[in-house]
């Protein structure tokens, strides 16, 4: 069984790109999640409200079309721990490289900027091999 889904990918990758742009044109803003949730807690003011409302705009959404469309058919049959221990390693490896995939990834390579070229292919390179080494090194399906 497949489950690749061109179609909702790309829109959803239009959507990104769309959004990106306009906080680019609107506030001069990269969105980059971790910067945008690190300046939510340190900044003060108009600063800190249009990323308090970026972020209740990213959680939002999804939560709205769960309600009218009903919740998406999503298993997930990780441990809980072990998704809480990936989410601090992905917050520490965001810190370490000075930026989220979000940044880099879809805004900073836009930019052309060699730091995000960079780690954009560290980021892809440590995907890659992340997968190899669940898939034939320890195991897991």
């Amino acid at each position: 069984m497949s489950h690749v889904t061109p179609i909702p990918s790309l829109a959803g990758g239009a959507l990104i790109g769309l959004a990106a742009a306009v906080l680019w044109r609107a506030n001069g803003r990269i969105a980059g999640i971790s910067g945008i949730v690190a300046g939510a807690v340190a900044e003060a003011g108009a600063e800190r409200l249009w990323r308090v409302c970026f972020l209740l705009g990213l959680v939002g959404a999804p939560l709205a079309l769960a309600a009218v469309f009903g919740p998406p058919s999503i298993i997930i049959d990780t441990p809980v721990g072990q998704v809480g221990l990936a989410g601090l390693l992905v917050g520490f490896g965001t810190r370490l490289g000075g930026g989220c995939t979000s940044g880099h990834g879809v805004c900073g390579l836009a930019r052309l900027s060699t730091r995000s070229i960079v780690a954009t292919g560290l980021f892809m390179a440590s995907a890659a091999l992340t997968v190899f080494i669940t898939r034939h090194g320890i195991g897991a399906p």
